[in-house]
């Protein structure tokens, strides 16, 4: 199964990804840090542009051929990142679980995009001002959403595993 958290910066998915992960032992892989290594490398004539996003799908496609879980930690704002991750899943042979993180408290989403610190030597978070103005497409098909303004992570893990592991009937 391949697991894509998108939202916008400061909305909790690397919290509610990173805790899955560890919860369920899959391969995770977070963008912010993919592109952070290849701006380290030097070897980009320009922006990382959509370089990362290509690196993460190589990365889950062998990590799924293994049979492994795979969970995808991004902004994933457009339409071409999001179906590139089902053709990774398709080529597979795997179930491709969109997860949309929010946070529809503008003033909580603002605070916490404000109080970040960075966890990724090099990389400094993105302000308010970038976060609200981000491109971020609207679904063509809504994907699951979790609304981190209306559930603590613990509640959203839940609701997450719950949705990984349904009860027997």
């Amino acid at each position: 199964m391949l697991i894509v958290f998108s939202g916008l910066p400061g909305t909790g998915k690397t919290t509610i990804a990173r805790e899955l992960a560890q919860r369920t032992g899959a391969v995770y892989l977070r963008i912010d840090v993919i592109e952070q290594a290849l701006r380290d490398a030097g070897v980009l004539a320009g922006d990382v542009g959509a370089s990362g996003y290509a690196v993460a799908n190589a990365l889950a496609l062998s990590n799924l051929r293994l049979g492994q879980k795979v969970i995808a930690d991004c902004v994933n704002p457009v339409r071409e990142s999001r179906e590139a991750w089902k053709a990774t899943a398709a080529m597979a042979g795997v179930e491709c679980l969109d997860i949309q993180v929010v946070c529809s408290d503008r003033l909580e989403h603002q605070r916490r995009v404000e109080a970040r610190t960075g966890d990724i030597p090099g990389l400094k978070p993105p302000g308010w001002q970038s976060v609200f103005a981000h491109e971020y497409e609207v679904w063509d098909k809504p994907p699951l959403t979790i609304d981190t303004s209306l559930k603590t992570p613990a509640q959203s893990l839940e609701i997450l595993l719950a949705r990984l592991n349904p009860l027997p009937t």
